[in-house]
């Protein structure tokens, strides 16, 4: 069978060789006529996947090592007979863990800890349950909204209105423009006036669930109210007016850990064996490396919340990668193009559950905060 695939899916000799032949293509430019004589077709979030790249093509499935599909005609593939999978929860990881870095900067911004602040989570899906547990075993007061979800599943519920109330809001939903409840500029001139003058707005999701324009004046309107965007409208040609005036700005890698890009090819090979009847003959264990972080110690003399600060930037600092997209952006004369290589060449980057770290046996709540974070904590 032939390939054709997004270059900058991980493994995919692999996992997929076996398969037959695979092309690399670049995803965001991928056409009709790259993939015309493939059998299975690979992509990530940038390529638009519907009638006008697949008709008349050979195409039987088609694979997402993401977790949105938004970019997916399903019904499509559906009435066309295309096999689909995508990578639901594959980094669901590495997108707390970018939340988690984002607050820490944030709480240090206000001399407070993180059990001072209330999230506010929008989106109660495999990252926003995984964020929710995270916060809540960390003491973090979180009010949590999802029209589709039932609170006997993911916890009690509260609507939008009460959950922009909280200090920090972030969020996790898919972008949909019709339905009940659409997402697009969910948050818009009116819900950002709802929230507190001095809150912070996170978004890890998709850009357009923000009205980005409208951010941008709410923002100058409102010195103290902040920002944190890995996702833009428009994207890849942001507008770098809003992202000077964010606290922390970053190219679309809330998702990009190692662990979860590699997780997402894994779903949808396991997708692909599946559809075909063949067996699974590859796990991810074979191909993870060593974590470039694997140890980290604290004596009985750290606070909690400097412990929980210093382990959680060392598994993912935030400002690096904030810098670095600045630096680049600012020096660029194609922001589409360098916002499209700092993703395609983003670093090695781990998960937080990787991270071993040690604390002294008779230090109960640093064991009990660090082990709510998500570590691997080993007493010493």
């Amino acid at each position: 069978m032939h390939i054709v695939a997004d270059e900058n899916i991980p493994l995919l000799n692999e996992f997929f060789a076996d398969f037959g032949e695979i092309t690399l293509v670049e995803g965001r430019s991928m056409t009709a006529a790259d993939v015309a004589d493939a059998d299975i077709l690979l992509v990530r979030s940038v390529t638009r996947v519907d009638a006008q790249l697949l008709a008349g093509s050979k195409v039987k499935f088609v694979g997402t090592a993401t977790i949105g599909t938004d970019h997916i005609d399903q019904d499509y593939l559906q009435e066309a007979g295309i096999g689909f999978k995508s990578a639901p929860g594959c980094n669901a990881q590495a997108v707390v863990d970018y939340v988690l870095s984002a607050l820490s900067v944030l709480v240090d911004e206000r001399g407070i800890g993180f059990t001072d602040v209330s999230v506010g989570i929008v989106g109660v899906g495999n990252v926003g349950l995984l964020l929710r547990r995270r916060l809540e075993e960390m003491g973090v007061t979180v009010l949590a909204v999802d029209p589709f979800k039932d609170p006997e599943e993911v916890g009690e519920l509260v609507t939008l209105d009460e959950a922009l109330q909280a200090d920090v809001v972030t969020l996790h939903t898919p972008l949909t423009r019709d339905g009940e409840h659409p997402t697009w500029h969910l948050i818009d001139k009116q819900r950002l006036a709802q929230m507190k003058p001095d809150a912070s707005l996170i978004n890890a999701g998709r850009g357009a669930v923000v009205d980005n324009a409208a951010l941008l004046e709410h923002m100058q309107n409102n010195r103290d109210f902040e920002a944190i965007l890995d996702v833009w409208e428009n994207e890849p040609e942001l507008d770098l007016n809003l992202m000077h005036r964010c606290l922390l700005a970053t190219p679309h890698i809330a998702g990009y850990s190692l662990d979860g890009k590699m997780r997402g090819t894994e779903y949808v090979y396991q997708g692909l064996c599946e559809f075909f009847g063949l067996p699974v003959r590859r796990k991810l264990a074979q191909f993870l490396p060593e974590p470039g972080v694997k140890r980290v110690n604290f004596s009985d003399q750290v606070p909690v919340h400097q412990a929980l600060r210093t382990a959680i930037r060392a598994a993912y600092e935030i400002r690096v990668d904030d810098g670095v997209m600045r630096t680049a952006m600012k020096r660029s004369d194609n922001l589409k193009a360098t916002f499209d290589h700092l993703r395609k060449h983003y670093p090695l980057r781990r998960d937080i559950p990787t991270l071993r770290v040690g604390v002294p046996a008779k230090c109960h709540d640093l064991h009990e905060a660090l082990s709510a974070a998500g570590f691997d904590v080993r007493t010493k």
